[in-house]
């Protein structure tokens, strides 16, 4: 069944996008990622506008992070002190981002732009889960126990200045690389439509020390807003959201990430970031075939100053 989607100006076929839809939410509750930085490649490969993509795909991100911080918070897992300040640098880094995506945008670079960044971001963040996964695996089967650095080594982060105590998180750090993360986070969710949880979490752990436990509440609550603000501004400035477009893809995610959480719970966590890994980069890989692969139709007819 075709439908007409007025912003993106393309006829599409429903149950292609409440499939794709089902598809990443049940990826979403299987690996616990919001998403979005799988959804807007897989709206791009079905011809929607880079443009339009990114900037619906956030409200696919919202709706999950929304549930995922609601539960988090009745269990006393979220430290809102830390999220407030990762959530003042993100709303920084998304203005930011929204001005660079309209100049693009004017350029006529935004969709080259959005593919290479993609590509380098997916290719880096996966090619690393891949290594450490596999390391893991093979850790497992030779019976030797994983090394985990402890809670109480810090690193350079610590020694910065403006330090600021979060009790939730147990945490006494400056709040320089905070606002600088939230910021990032920002910064990529409007130009590239993703939540930033797949960056986040590991930066949290690894970089700031908090609590895995925390990590994820606290992320999901700084991405909720940080999204709606990317939203809201993309769409009253670009004029870039489609509302047909974001309520199929939500509607195909809610019934997904049910299904998607009860797969997840069969596996190990070493088997989850693998084959998490290797999603990332099939996607890296696709889209960088896209970049460099000759079209079969190299000359484009369309009149100046139209996209």
């Amino acid at each position: 069944m075709g439908i007409y989607l007025p912003i993106a100006e393309i006829s599409v076929n429903v149950f292609v996008l409440l499939a794709m839809g089902a598809a990443v939410g049940f990826l979403s509750g299987m690996f616990g990622v919001g998403g979005g930085f799988l959804i807007t490649p897989l709206l791009i490969f079905y011809n929607i506008p880079p443009a339009i993509a990114v900037a619906t795909g956030a409200n696919q991100v919202i709706a999950s992070s929304f549930s995922g911080a609601l539960s988090h918070m009745k269990r006393g897992t979220l430290d809102f002190k830390l999220g407030g300040v990762l959530l003042a640098g993100g709303i920084v880094g998304s203005t930011a981002g929204i001005y660079v995506f309209a100049l693009l945008r004017r350029l006529g670079q935004l969709d080259l732009f959005i593919s290479l960044l993609y590509v380098a971001l997916l290719g880096t963040v996966g090619g690393l889960m891949l290594v450490e996964s596999v390391n893991a695996l093979r850790a497992t089967r030779s019976g030797a126990a994983p090394v985990l650095k402890k809670s109480g080594q810090h690193n350079w982060i610590h020694r910065l200045p403006f330090k600021m105590r979060f009790r939730a998180s147990k945490l006494f750090v400056s709040v320089i690389p905070v606002l600088g993360l939230g910021a990032a986070i920002g910064f990529l969710s409007s130009i590239m439509g993703v939540g930033g949880g797949f960056i986040m979490v590991p930066a949290l752990i690894y970089l700031l020390k908090v609590p895995t436990n925390v990590v994820i509440g606290t992320s999901l609550f700084q991405i909720i807003f940080t999204s709606a603000y990317t939203t809201l501004v993309h769409a009253t400035t670009n004029q870039t959201v489609d509302v047909i477009l974001a309520f199929l893809l939500m509607a195909g995610g809610v019934a997904g990430a049910q299904y998607g959480a009860r797969a997840g719970q069969r596996l190990r966590g070493e088997q989850l970031r693998a084959l998490l890994a290797l999603l990332v980069l099939a996607v890296a890989i696709r889209l960088a075939i896209d970049l460099f692969a000759t079209p079969p139709n190299p000359y484009s007819l369309s009149a100046a100053g139209l996209s």
